[in-house]
């Protein structure tokens, strides 16, 4: 630990309370300004705070309690649970979905069964893959191979390799990856899939809810769905609420379902969960004007940014990182952020992201207003003069 707090990387969680009729502002209980607004949360379109949202979940557990009294497979089981897996099939285009009580179980546990399901089973994980996704394929037993982010000559060379032939396969990678927000070329990497005779298995978590008509993800957007064997998704970013989930073939989700063990054996998800993330997702997907107003704000973000000669790692989604590329420098700018202009944004760290990529992690939302978006860059612009990150930046750099 001292290691870790010498290198900048001990991690400080802010006592904060979200206020739902005000987000993104959040009340703090910890040092510095009472209210602060925060620039960082998973939760994109502010749907965690939708008093639709807040309402179906109040109502479930007015009518069935706070839990749901057991796992799936004894005395969990709950008709908003089904309603659910169908409203997810359905944005995914696929027969049928599994509910998880997070999208790391759900990745970890889905990918783990794989292993078992297919004898031989060789999966091809892209570098940059989240851990749950890691350790899925870690637990599965499975031989893997490891190819860098984007890179289809490097896939395809793995691919065909000799030794490979003939056994089954499962290429896993991401459509956004979630520090640097850049897009994987889903159609590229699907043709090698037809070619070599793989499976695909797409983690849509920073993608799901955003993007597509209905919010079905990349993979809607660039009318992949039907290309893709599985697609896991999470219900705790642009949905607002806790879960995730696994879309697929009926077939395919029957024999997760009879065989993994992080559903089998644990706790259903409680009825106001699903409730809340049943009626959230129906809203995202009838709403498109949501996804739109997200997108005009982090456009006029990113202009923002640009403008501030502000070192932003571009890309084209809503994920805004500013590169510093020290750990101390990247905390002494956070805690300076919040402690004297109120802006919420936690430093991003190895083994988070790679060290001298230490970095700002921004996601701007709905509810980030013209005036809070000025006030944010005026803050960071002060916050870049006032510790040098220009001249750090450069350095990091060489």
């Amino acid at each position: 630990m001292d290691r870790v707090r010498r290198e900048g990387r001990y991690r400080v969680f802010a006592d904060l309370e979200r206020i739902a009729d005000r987000y993104p502002i959040a009340r703090n209980h910890g040092l510095g300004p009472d209210e602060v607004v925060v620039w960082c949360s998973n939760d994109y379109l502010g749907q965690g705070c939708n008093p639709v949202v807040i309402e179906a979940g109040c109502q479930a557990m007015r009518d069935m309690g706070a839990g749901s009294g057991g796992t799936r497979n004894i005395s969990g089981p709950n008709n908003l649970h089904a309603r659910l897996e169908r409203e997810l099939a359905d944005l995914h285009g696929k027969q049928a979905a599994l509910l998880f009580t997070s999208g790391y179980v759900s990745n970890l546990a889905t990918l783990q069964t794989l292993g078992q399901l297919f004898p031989g089973l060789v999966i091809f994980s892209e570098a940059l893959n989240h851990t749950s996704m890691i350790e899925g394929i870690r637990n599965s037993g499975c031989e893997k191979r490891i190819f860098r982010r984007n890179d289809l000559a490097h896939l395809e060379a793995l691919l065909a390799l000799d030794e490979l032939k003939g056994r089954p396969k499962l290429i896993a990678f991401e459509p956004v990856y979630s520090m640097d927000g850049d897009i994987s070329p889903i159609h590229a990497t699907c043709d090698l899939a037809d070619q070599y005779g793989a499976m695909t298995y797409l983690d849509e978590v920073h993608a799901v809810g955003l993007y597509g008509e209905r919010g079905g993800g990349i993979s809607e957007r660039e009318n992949a769905v039907h290309r893709l064997a599985f697609i896991e998704g999470t219900l705790a970013k642009a949905f607002g609420c806790i879960g995730g989930y696994v879309a697929a073939s009926a077939t395919a989700i029957d024999a997760i379902r009879s065989h993994a063990a992080g559903f089998i054996f644990t706790t259903s998800l409680p009825p106001s969960a699903a409730a809340a993330a049943l009626e959230s997702v129906s809203y995202v997907k009838s709403h498109p004007e949501l996804h739109q107003r997200h997108q005009e704000r982090v456009y006029r973000m990113k202009r923002l940014l640009r403008e501030s000669e502000l070192p932003l790692m571009e890309n084209e989604t809503h994920i805004l990182p500013l590169n510093v590329g020290d750990p101390v420098l990247t905390k002494l700018a956070t805690d300076w952020l919040f402690e004297m202009h109120g802006i919420y944004i936690q430093p991003i760290n190895y083994p988070t992201v790679p060290r001298v990529t230490e970095r700002l992690r921004i996601t701007p939302g709905p509810f980030h207003d013209d005036e809070l978006m000025d006030r944010c860059v005026s803050a960071l612009n002060h916050t870049w003069e006032a510790f040098r990150l220009h001249a750090a930046h450069l350095v990091a750099a060489e």
